[in-house]
This record gives C-alpha cells, sequence and structure tokens, in this order.
C-alpha cells in the first residue's frame, strides 16, 4: 500500500455543491414553490451545483398503480421549460428528477440537468425499475435506453444516476469508465411504518454502505439526495412511506462530507474536491488493475 501520510493533494478543484431534502407538501404547485425557494437560499450562499431528489414536483406516486396518474406526465415539456428557466435566474447547475412523456404510453422517470444559463446539459433515463410493495415503478416506467454516459458541465463531468441505480455497482463502474468526475443520485426511498426499528436500521445502512462503496470502487465523490416525509398510499392498500432522508456526500476514499437527518428539510452544504479523485486513484489504482480479460461473463444474468 502507498504512504499517505503528508501527502499534498496539489491543485485543489472545489464546487460548491447543494443537496436539496424535501418534503411533499400537498400539492405539485406548493411543492415546486418550496423547492424554487430552497435554490434561490442555496444560489445565495454561492452555490455551483444544486441536486433535487427523485420525482421532486409531487408525491412519490408509485406506492400504488394507476392510469390517471399518467397524466402527471402531460406536463413534460412545460416542466423543462420551467426548470430551464430557475437554473438561468440562479445561475446554476441544476440536476432535475422528472415524469417525462415520451410518447403515448411511453414514460420515463428522467434525471434532466440544466445548466447555469438555462440550456440543457443532458438526460439520464433511469435503467433500473423497481417492483415491490410501495414501489410499483414498473407499471409507470420504461426502462431507459440512453445508457451510462456522464452528462458535461460548467461545474464538471456529472454521473447522474436514480434511486435503484444506486445498488449496481456496474451503473457506477460504466459512469466512472466513462470519466464520470462525481457519481450523482436523485433518490426516494423509504419505511413501511411496520417494520421493526431494527430492520429499518438494516436497510438504511444497507442503502449507505453499498454506495460508500462506489465511492471508494471508483474513487470519485458520490452525493445521493433522499426527501424526506410520510405519504400515504391514496389506494389504501398500504399505510403509505415514511421517507428516510439521510442525504448524504462521501469523498472518494469513501470519506463522509455531509450527513443530513431522517425527518427535516434541509439544504446541505459541501465543497467537492474534484481534483482528490484522481490523487487517490494514483495510491489505489484500482482501474488499472482490472483484469478485464476475465469479467465476459458478468453481462450474463446468472453464471449456470
Amino acid at each position: 500500500m502507498v504512504k499517505q501520510n503528508n501527502v499534498n493533494y496539489g491543485k485543489i478543484l472545489f464546487m460548491k455543491t447543494a443537496l436539496i431534502q424535501q418534503k411533499y407538501y400537498g400539492t405539485k404547485d406548493a411543492t415546486i414553490q418550496q423547492t424554487v425557494s430552497m435554490i434561490q437560499q442555496a444560489a445565495q450562499q454561492d452555490a455551483k451545483l444544486v441536486i433535487l431528489q427523485e420525482l421532486h414536483q409531487t408525491h412519490y406516486f408509485c406506492q400504488n398503480e394507476s392510469v390517471e396518474v399518467f397524466d402527471l406526465a402531460n406536463s413534460w415539456e412545460e416542466d423543462l421549460q420551467f426548470w430551464s428557466s430557475v437554473a438561468k435566474k440562479n445561475g446554476v447547475v441544476l440536476v432535475t428528477s422528472l415524469f417525462e412523456k415520451r410518447a403515448a404510453g411511453l414514460y420515463h422517470n428522467t434525471a434532466v440537468v440544466f445548466e447555469n444559463d438555462g440550456s440543457i446539459a443532458g438526460k439520464y433515463r433511469k435503467m433500473h425499475i423497481p417492483d415491490d410493495p410501495g414501489f410499483y415503478e414498473k407499471f409507470y416506467f420504461t426502462p431507459g435506453d440512453l445508457g451510462f454516459e456522464p452528462i458535461d458541465t460548467s461545474v464538471g463531468k456529472l454521473g447522474v444516476l436514480v434511486c435503484w441505480d444506486q445498488w449496481y455497482p456496474e451503473a457506477a463502474r460504466l459512469m466512472a469508465l466513462k470519466g464520470a468526475q462525481i457519481l450523482i443520485y436523485p433518490t426516494a426511498i423509504g419505511w413501511f411504518e411496520d417494520d421493526a426499528e431494527d430492520e429499518k436500521q438494516r436497510q438504511l445502512d444497507a442503502w449507505i454502505a453499498v454506495q460508500r462503496g462506489h465511492a471508494v470502487a471508483n474513487g470519485l465523490p458520490v452525493v445521493a439526495v433522499n426527501r424526506v416525509g410520510f405519504e400515504s398510499d391514496d389506494s389504501g392498500v398500504l399505510k403509505g412511506t415514511k421517507f428516510w432522508g439521510n442525504s448524504f456526500a462521501f469523498g472518494p476514499q469513501g470519506e463522509f462530507l455531509a450527513h443530513a437527518n431522517h425527518q427535516n428539510e434541509q439544504i446541505i452544504y459541501i465543497d467537492i474536491d474534484l481534483q482528490k479523485g484522481e490523487t487517490v486513484r494514483r495510491w489505489w489504482p484500482f482501474l488499472r488493475d482490472r483484469r478485464i480479460e476475465n469479467y465476459s461473463d458478468i453481462t450474463k444474468r446468472y453464471r449456470d
């Protein structure tokens, strides 16, 4: 192992980043009003990159299956225009998470990144789609088809993924192999109230641990922004979900840079040093030592 004590990281390239951990306010308009206010606060604190949580405009509607919910995506074009104007007005690179209507009967869970001049820097369509009680996303979303492509922005090359993608090291690795400088996960995850307290803690610990591993394995900072608050299941089948917050940021060695609590709306500010990832990779050259000639079976569903 390379000795690391008293090592000079060299040039520091800090990117002031704001993570907006938020609850749902009962309507789209009220929720957006609060989001915009928090973005304005972040911009006033000189944040250059602002990251919002998954499906931040509305409630997490995937707790049940209802064809009427698809109407929420009818405002896709208007939503793009609106968040473009917010990014431009506040002079920030803005990571949003929107319900995309691509065509009749074809919808995506899509992260759209706006440059600080309001232009669209790029988008990512969620690739891994869950289908579990309270998380019926396969009913609503078609798996993404844009691949794992980092998005070039004025603040760096952003490896944007979404929620369920968090659990897959392949997604993080592919973003890293394409030159992402940071991994970003807008998120909506929480507990069922009937779960035992020790089970809730195990779930939360696993969620944090797997993403911390992405940071270490790829030598990259990792950021996850999750919602808070209880949201009922409108169908009455489930009691609802208490979203567990705990938005966080890790550095490229898995060091905690920030960690929010599980209950409050918060703006979490982090100064991320994008240069440190290169220094860490020189110490721990995991990409150099990959035995790619022996990995062909990774594309199989299972090695029978």
